[in-house]
């Protein structure tokens, strides 16, 4: 697996609940390809969210391994974590996260700041994306006054103001019309193909799942491939 972009190895999750232990997740093998997009399906509370969270370093596991093309993250320190996450990781998620009292240039420009460009850099590259999502004319509009699928496309745009090799997704339409919820996914297979990011989306739109490369299924916490 060391072509992976990201792997795992016997990953797991769990904790305590008063003198019982729950797990959650158990002996998780996952790899991701780069330019590879991958749904993870399951039922609420299967834990897919505690998936994610444990593949983009937002929380540790219990057991197992994780790597970053062939570099081991298991043991790495919150700030050399924090420091991948904003060079190379996308968030998105279902309540998109914006901030409200920013517009959504300087929702989307944030990273680049964070990151140590320039205010005017960072505002330039996220007019540029913006644009590309269809916003060109929102660029001083507040998350209020969005509709849910502008929200969600200006959370689009903030993912990938930092050019991240990976974009991880919780349930980014699970707060959207069918429609929405189309549109938001066509513009993430759009930006695929287009930067050859990789993608790992949590989902339980199994129509929309399927649209994406490979499915894999989480129940009573293993992973396993859809069968076809």
């Amino acid at each position: 697996m060391t072509d992976a972009l990201l792997h795992c190895s016997k990953l797991s999750k769990s904790y305590q609940d008063g003198n019982n232990e729950v797990t959650v997740l158990k002996d998780i093998d996952f790899s991701l390809q780069a330019g590879e997009m991958v749904a993870v399906v399951g039922t609420s509370g299967s834990g897919k969210s505690t998936l994610l969270h444990l593949l983009g370093g937002l929380d540790k596991a219990s057991g197992g391994q994780l790597f970053y093309k062939t570099d081991e993250m298991t043991h790495w320190k919150a700030d050399k974590l924090a420091q991948w996450r904003n060079q190379n990781l996308g968030f998105v998620y279902q309540f998109h996260h914006l901030l409200p009292e920013f517009s959504a240039l300087e929702n989307v420009a944030m990273p680049q700041m964070i990151a140590g460009k320039s205010p005017a850099e960072a505002k330039q590259q996220a007019k540029q994306l913006l644009a590309r999502v269809g916003l060109e004319h929102r660029l001083s509009h507040r998350p209020a006054q969005l509709s849910g699928g502008e929200r969600q496309r200006v959370a689009i745009a903030r993912a990938f103001v930092n050019k991240p090799q990976i974009v991880l997704a919780d349930e980014p339409t699970g707060n959207l019309d069918g429609e929405a919820a189309e549109s938001i996914y066509q513009l993430m297979l759009e930006l695929n193909k287009e930067t050859n990011t990789a993608f790992i989306v949590v989902t339980h739109d199994l129509h929309l799942a399927k649209q994406l490369q490979r499915v894999e299924v989480l129940k009573n916490g293993i992973l396993h491939k859809e069968q076809d």
